[in-house]
Order: C-alpha cells, then sequence, then structure tokens
C-alpha cells in the first residue's frame, strides 16, 4: 500500500470504530509493521493540529483514537448539552486521583485514605468506565484491585499516564489527604471541566491551605 493509501485506511478505521484501537490491530489489519504505523499516525495528527481541523488524532499508550478538538469543546458541549455527563464531584475526583496514583489499588485502601467508605463512588467511577477491575490481591478475602482505563486517558487529556505529575514516594496519613493529593484532585478537576469557575478555584485554594495546615507541625 502507499503511505497516502495507509493514512486514509487508518483515518478510516479510527473514525469507524469511535473508541481507541490498538496499534498492532492496525498492523495486522493493514499488514504493516509497528513503526510505520506509528510514524502514519504521528503523520496524521500533526496535520490535524496543524491545519487546525475539528479532529485530533490521540495516542492513548499502545492505542490511537480519534476525537474533537479541544479548542471547538464550547460549541460541541453547546450541540449536546442534553448527552453531556453530569460532572465529577469532589468524593469522586478523590477517589480517582488516590486510584490514578496508586493503581492498582482496593476499595480498602481508598478507604483507608479518605477515612469514609467509597464504595458508591467507585461503584459511580466503574459505571462511568474511568476505572476497572484487574485482578484481586493476594491476600485473606482476595479484595478486587482497580485501575484507571483508556477512557480516564482521553477524558482528561493524557497520552498515558506517564504524564501524571510526580507524587512524593511517601504513602498519604491513614484517613487524611495529603497536600499533593489535594492538588492532584484540583488537577483532576480542572482537567475535567477545562476551566475552573470562581467558586471552583476558591473550593480547591480552600482545600489546599486546610491540607497545608494540617501539615504543618
Amino acid at each position: 500500500m502507499e503511505l497516502k493509501e495507509i493514512e486514509s485506511a487508518i483515518e478510516g478505521i479510527l473514525f469507524a470504530a469511535g473508541e481507541p484501537v490498538g496499534v498492532e490491530r492496525l498492523c495486522l489489519a493493514l499488514e504493516i509493521d509497528r513503526g510505520t504505523a506509528d510514524a502514519v499516525c504521528q503523520r496524521l495528527a500533526d496535520y490535524y493540529s496543524y491545519e487546525r481541523r475539528g479532529i485530533r488524532l490521540l495516542r492513548l499508550d499502545n492505542s490511537y483514537q480519534l476525537c474533537s478538538a479541544p479548542e471547538f469543546a464550547h460549541h460541541i458541549r453547546r450541540a449536546f448539552e442534553s448527552r453531556r455527563p453530569a460532572r465529577l464531584s469532589q468524593p469522586a475526583l478523590e477517589v480517582l486521583a488516590i486510584i490514578a496514583y496508586y493503581q492498582p489499588a482496593t476499595r480498602a485502601y481508598v478507604d483507608q485514605i479518605r477515612g469514609v467508605d467509597s464504595s458508591y463512588t467507585v461503584g459511580l467511577l466503574l459505571e462511568r468506565e474511568l476505572i476497572e477491575e484487574c485482578g484481586r490481591l493476594a491476600v485473606p478475602g482476595r479484595p478486587i484491585q482497580y485501575r484507571t482505563t483508556q477512557n480516564f486517558l482521553r477524558s482528561f487529556g493524557l497520552s498515558s499516564l506517564e504524564e501524571l505529575p510526580e507524587l512524593p514516594n511517601a504513602a498519604p496519613e491513614d484517613g487524611q489527604l495529603t497536600l499533593e493529593m489535594q492538588a492532584a484532585v484540583a488537577r483532576l478537576q480542572a482537567a475535567e471541566g477545562g476551566e475552573l469557575t470562581d467558586e471552583e478555584l476558591e473550593q480547591a485554594a480552600r482545600e489546599l491551605a486546610r491540607a497545608e495546615e494540617g501539615a504543618q507541625p
């Protein structure tokens, strides 16, 4: 196949899929090697961005997906306002941040950090396909472990988990979110909604101030 034909085929496959497509699947379907597939996808991604097209091509770990351009998010939200899912609550963002940074994590570990029961919130994140089950911990009771999904990466504008800002190696204290984790929650909140409202900024500032005060000796 010629390069232009490969580009068009990949574009068609990603458009038809409507979800992330593994690069190995693209290679198998088009009978091309991994290097060619990655190079063509990068070329398409650069083209969409340079020409300011209404779509973008995202890399999500070892997969690719077509999505709408972020600069047109306001217009797209207006067109599909009734279909827009509810924004995540502060507790949901807390649970999601803990799982994102300490995955795979059990619900008991999340509860230990937050100091409250998180079963409802974990269920909500499962329904939103932001987290998924990834096996069981080899301890009595074999609790379920959770990790983030590709939908999490797409929702928060990340290509991979490596793009998450680093946190200190120290584990959070029982029953209390650390200052760094509070900041991570605020970052997720900003990423989810684009830009924080004044009220949300004030709330995040108050929470960070309380966490900082509690961290002082």
